[in-house]
């Protein structure tokens, strides 16, 4: 109980960040506001590329350098999970790959993670966003991903000027980036880290897989339910998976709540702007309470301009699925870890104590 409460009140480290959450803001506002008025889902995309953008602080050393890899990164994910989503045995291979990377990226650290999660969202964005509008180009997705990520990126210059700072800042030693790296992923056992992207692998590839061949309609309310499961931190404890189960499922809950609720573009995007702006001034320090903020802010504008909130039986069994699949693997990757602890348990050698001299 201690530990929760901890970790609920580490939400954020420091004081807040209103520069970058005004340019976070206004970033989304834009493409929020022309697609309201025109009706149009492409600016859906250039309002998802901006709030990915957003996530780097533009103010740190690297913010630009990170701002341009995730505007980048996350247009090409994008693209991808809308070209597979035609494709089942595409769309599991590619799944796959990103669970695996999402697992090799956690055993870096949180921040690493973080790109992770960024990117596995964005691909099940773009997988399940598939036949929902008029656009059925990945290359015109991709465009508009980056559009959006430029703009805030134009933001994030002139926050950077006014703070008297460089517009960009001076390239970093990589070889030393990656040193650190390496130490911090030494300290992980190899074992733990083996049976996590195993775990990731299988469960992101499924969810995939089960959206192409069941053609499931808003098809990333289940792949986003298992990714946001898949944290290294659960491993080993299949108590705490299951809480993470659970608030995943909570939180997909309050989303058809509010969106039940409203029932109106012009109110969910007055309600989300203000969201947005707030969450990325009070961004989560703690990895998993990141997750559940970024996976939620990501919904929101994915269904921002979404005219059938009155039937929500078909996210929330979206939801039940992906909380059934996350839950099977998680059992099975719990079963295996103890079945090979009590097999290396069984090759131990057994030591004879010495016999007592007559």
């Amino acid at each position: 109980m201690s530990n929760v409460l901890r970790q609920t009140f580490s939400w954020h480290a420091g004081p807040p960040a209103w520069g970058p959450a005004v340019v976070a803001g206004l970033g989304c506002a834009l493409p929020l506001l022309l697609g309201l008025f025109s009706a149009h889902p492409g600016f859906l995309w250039a309002s998802a590329g901006a709030f990915q953008a957003a996530q780097a602080n533009p103010l740190h050393r690297l913010g630009m350098l990170r701002m341009l890899m995730l505007c980048g990164l996350g247009a090409c994910s994008a693209g991808l999970g809308f070209w597979s989503a035609s494709h089942p045995y595409t769309s599991f291979m590619i799944f796959a790959a990103f669970g695996f990377l999402l697992a090799w990226l956690q055993r870096f650290g949180s921040e690493a993670g973080k790109l992770g999660i960024g990117l596995a969202i964005c691909l099940c964005l773009g997988q399940g966003q598939q036949g929902l509008g008029t656009l059925n180009n990945p290359y015109a997705i991709a465009m508009l991903f980056i559009l959006g990520g430029l703009w805030v990126m134009l933001l994030a210059f002139g926050l950077r000027g006014m703070h008297g700072l460089r517009m960009w800042p001076y390239m970093p030693r990589f070889i030393s980036i990656f040193k650190v790296l390496k130490r911090h992923a030494k300290r992980l056992p190899q074992q733990k880290w083996r049976l996590h992207a195993l775990g990731c692998t299988l469960a992101f590839a499924l969810s995939g897989l089960i959206v192409n061949l069941a053609e499931l309609h808003r098809g990333y309310w289940l792949t986003l339910t298992v990714v946001t499961t898949l944290q290294l931190d659960f491993q080993g404890s299949l108590v705490r998976a299951v809480q993470s189960i659970l608030a995943s499922f909570g939180a997909a809950a309050l989303l058809l709540l509010l969106g039940h609720s409203l029932q109106n573009p012009a109110l969910m995007v007055a309600t989300l702007l203000p969201l947005i702006a707030l969450s990325r001034a009070l961004q989560a320090n703690h990895y998993g309470l990141f997750v559940l903020q970024t996976t939620v802010c990501f919904v929101l504008l994915a269904e921002s301009l979404a005219n059938d909130w009155q039937l929500p039986q078909v996210r929330l069994l979206n939801s039940l699925i992906g909380v059934a699949l996350a839950l099977l693997v998680a059992l099975l990757i719990y079963g295996l870890e103890h079945w090979l602890q009590h097999r290396q348990l069984l090759r131990k050698p057994r030591t004879t104590s010495p016999t007592a001299p007559d």
